[in-house]
């Protein structure tokens, strides 16, 4: 009968913990320790089966030994209930679970392989092919990270307590190797995080186009951090909802609206599904919050650490709290809902974004107020001077006549001076608004567009060119247009409005320049200030 080699079996430990420590990927790993375990101590067959989390079952990773139990072994899951009866303390034995033949029916267990090796006779001792002898490979938390099963030993006898002793230690080293080899895999997601992240803080110093900085955020999230599936949706100018701006994964067509707004976005961002500034919301809680839900993950588990049609959105606010817009992140590379490591490397690029547009934000009110007045938001004096450059042009090119009307507010330094300068630029910007007012109202077939926004176009326009001084360009245009747009800025006038203002009109015809319409339009906003009219048109 074969001895059991002692000096074979340390070798084998030997080699075992060096290999915990060995590096390369998992399955390679597992796959060496389980030909050294058996060659060392003397197993025909080893088997090393791992949990997963994202699907709450075993599935088997390693076999060395015969061929036939690599084809039957390889591959195979088993759920918790299948390994239930066989991890029962009735088998309990110094750490592994031993359990002899005839006290389980495999057949209701799935596939299994029995070694063939005759039973031998009336010896309690002698290994039977239906014993099975399981360790479980237990995490430093207790928390179960798969099993290890050997079979048919090279002496062919049921292994005593000294032999189960070195099992289960062996055992803790495939244990450690599992945890050595995920915790590997975690650094190498928080380095390529990190290093993902300082990509996308380089383009923030690098450039001054959001989209392709969003672009950069939604991009370096998908490698960095799994998830096969990002978009950043922007809060609409009007607060009515969010529009779509940056994606990636969802092909040429880009990702679904999601319809939310900020109103129906304010359930789903709930304390109790918060973690690290990020909101993870059940896929059941999140339908029961949305009327309309326009996608659903295709990456899901099953099981509790699993990810199954959850919703993860990130907020982006600026630095007063107020809502940017949101990230959403679905459909994970591993199925599994993210830990708060993962968490907070998403908070980290949500507030890149929220950086990127801030800067924006910053460059694009420096560009605007190049060419706008900052308290009325109206072009400003180097903007009117620029378009009445371009409509004298044009309408000397084209022949479409347009008008200018100037004004000047009257009495206005009379009421700075008695209410103060507070009082004075809020009747200022009201002003303002009677005038973009008027010309939205107008007929014309070039309608005036949002001054805000647009800035310098062809079509009516309004300017603040002076302390209380007005300009209007109104194309195409006539005195007696000019007439109906200044009808309507009087009229809009309340018993809360005490300025008044004179305005003063030029039509530009087929000759002279800018500067002599200009000239012309002045003298008739002062004629009709002297006179104590409203309106002068000049000849």
């Amino acid at each position: 009968m074969p001895q059991r080699d002692t000096a074979r079996t340390l070798r084998g430990l030997i080699d075992v913990t060096r290999l915990t420590r060995a590096g390369g990927s998992l399955p390679e790993r597992l796959g060496k320790l389980a030909e050294t375990i058996g060659d060392s101590l003397g197993y025909e067959t080893v088997a090393i089966t791992l949990y997963r989390p994202a699907w709450d079952d075993f599935r088997v990773v390693a076999v060395s030994g015969r061929e036939q139990a690599r084809e039957t072994l390889c591959g195979l899951t088993r759920t918790h209930d299948d390994f239930a009866p066989l991890l029962d303390d009735h088998f309990l034995r110094r750490g592994a679970y031993v359990i002899p033949a005839g006290a389980h029916d495999w057949s209701v267990s799935g596939p299994s392989f029995t070694p063939p090796v005759e039973p031998t006779p009336d010896d309690p001792n002698a290994w039977h092919p239906e014993d099975v002898l399981l360790v479980p490979l237990n995490a430093t938390n207790d928390s179960l990270l798969g099993v290890m099963s050997v079979d048919e030993p090279a002496s062919l006898r049921r292994p005593d307590d000294d032999e189960v002793d070195v099992l289960v230690a062996v055992g803790e080293h495939v244990a450690l190797a599992i945890e050595d080899a995920q915790a590997a895999e975690t650094a190498s997601r928080h380095a390529a995080s990190l290093q993902h992240l300082l990509n996308v803080s380089s383009r923030l110093r690098e450039s001054t186009d959001v989209n392709e900085i969003l672009q950069a955020v939604v991009e370096n999230i998908r490698r960095a951090l799994g998830f096969e599936r990002v978009s950043i949706e922007l809060t609409q100018p009007d607060g009515s909802g969010f529009t779509p701006r940056s994606s990636t994964g969802w092909g040429s067509a880009g990702p679904p609206p999601t319809g939310l707004t900020p109103t129906t976005l304010g359930p789903l961002l709930d304390a109790e599904y918060e973690v690290e500034g990020c909101y993870l919301v059940p896929f059941d809680v999140a339908r029961s919050r949305v009327t309309r839900i326009r996608y659903a993950s295709a990456l899901n588990g099953c099981g509790p650490h699993a990810w199954n049609r959850h919703w993860l959105i990130v907020p982006l606010t600026d630095r007063e709290g107020t809502l940017q817009g949101f990230i959403w992140a679905d459909d994970p590379g591993d199925r599994l809902v993210p830990q708060r490591e993962k968490m907070q490397a998403l908070r980290l690029f949500a507030n890149q974004a929220s950086a990127a547009l801030e800067t924006a934000a910053r460059f694009e009110e420096v560009q605007f107020l190049a060419d706008h007045d900052p308290l009325t938001r109206l072009p400003n004096r180097r903007g009117f001077v620029r378009q009445l450059d371009i409509e004298t042009s044009r309408a000397l090119r084209y022949g479409h006549p347009f008008s200018l009307v100037l004004c000047d507010l009257d009495g206005f330094k009379e009421l700075n001076d008695r209410l103060g300068h507070f009082v004075g630029d809020e009747k200022l910007v009201r002003f303002a608004g009677r005038l973009t007012d008027a010309m939205r109202r107008t007929d014309y077939a070039f309608r005036i567009a949002d001054v805000v926004t647009t800035g310098l176009r062809a079509g009516d326009s309004a300017f603040r060119i002076g302390g209380d001084e007005f300009a209007l360009i109104l194309v195409p245009g006539a005195d007696a247009d000019a007439g109906v747009v200044i009808e309507r800025i009087r009229a809009s006038a309340d018993a809360d409005e005490p300025v008044n203002a004179s305005f003063g009109v030029a039509v530009y015809g087929e000759q002279g320049d800018a500067d002599d319409l200009f000239r012309r339009a002045d003298e008739a906003m002062y004629a009709a200030k002297r006179s104590g009219g409203c309106v002068a048109v000049a000849a």
